[in-house]
């Protein structure tokens, strides 16, 4: 079983051009984020190589470098191409609506548990960035594209 699953790994990795752009696309996207952190806020945290949110977005640069493989690959105006940009589009707008609204939430309930009224009810810190910013999400759409586009 583990000899089938890293053959099955390795073939994709090493002909699946468009799967191994989209993942490089969201890795470095996640890398960037620590720098990108340091340049907005003056402070080193190596934790926003792996955390949610932040600049760039990683899920938008994932899904527009598969995007923008798929246009080149089997044309702007295949069906696949079609699925692929409605797939994006929901996941561009899940980052920047949804996901925001959630961070939102956590902020507020994480202020609320620090308030005396609160009583005896269980606290969990939630976590607070969790979605991106449209500047976030667009970064990350551009980092995919340009990715993609050095490599086709």
């Amino acid at each position: 079983m583990n000899t089938l699953y890293h053959s099955i790994a390795h073939a994709l990795m090493t002909s699946n051009r468009m799967l191994l752009l989209a993942l490089t696309a969201s890795l470095s996207a996640q890398l960037l984020k620590v720098p990108a952190h340091y340049f907005l806020k003056k402070e080193w945290d190596w934790g926003r190589s792996v955390g949610a949110g932040g600049m760039p977005s990683s899920h938008s640069a994932m899904v527009t470098s598969l995007a923008t493989a798929v246009g080149f690959v089997r044309g702007w105006h295949s069906t696949l191409f079609a699925i692929v940009m409605v797939f994006a589009l929901i996941v561009l707008y899940d980052a920047v609506g949804i996901r925001q609204a959630v961070g939102r939430q956590g902020r507020f309930l994480n202020r609320m548990q620090r308030e005396p009224g609160w009583g005896e009810w269980p606290r969990a810190h939630l976590p607070e960035l969790v979605g991106h910013t449209p500047a976030e999400v667009l970064a990350g759409a551009v980092w995919g594209i340009l990715l993609t586009i050095m490599f086709y």
